[in-house]
């Protein structure tokens, strides 16, 4: 049964994480207002939380989020849901969102 309360998009994003004293690099594999699918080797567990840094194409600051928990781990994939997002984060995760899902459905990559 699905959860989720926004939508999302898959969206191939460069991110760096920070969990365990260092910053590794990492690639989205979707993304939402709320959360995101992450591509990486950082060892995590369901709970534990990271602070995130998404590079936007164009944009020239990256969007960062101070906390994200974990809530799913696979093999070399988690997801974790983003927490208290500042306002100025989550419009430019938004506009983010609306170009990947506009892009998706026009065919246009």
């Amino acid at each position: 049964m699905e959860r989720r309360q926004h939508r999302r998009v898959p969206a191939q994003v460069q991110g760096f994480l920070l969990g365990n004293s260092h910053e590794i690099e990492a690639v989205t594999l979707d993304l939402s207002v709320d959360g995101a699918k992450f591509d990486c080797d950082l060892e995590v567990y369901p709970g534990k939380v990271i602070r995130v840094r998404l590079i936007i194409p164009g944009a020239e600051e990256p969007i960062s989020i101070e906390a994200a928990r974990v809530q799913r781990v696979g093999e070399e994939t988690f997801g974790v849901s983003f927490q208290n997002v500042r306002p100025g984060e989550l419009d430019e995760l938004e506009q983010l969102i609306d170009e990947y899902d506009g892009a998706e459905g026009s065919g246009h990559a």
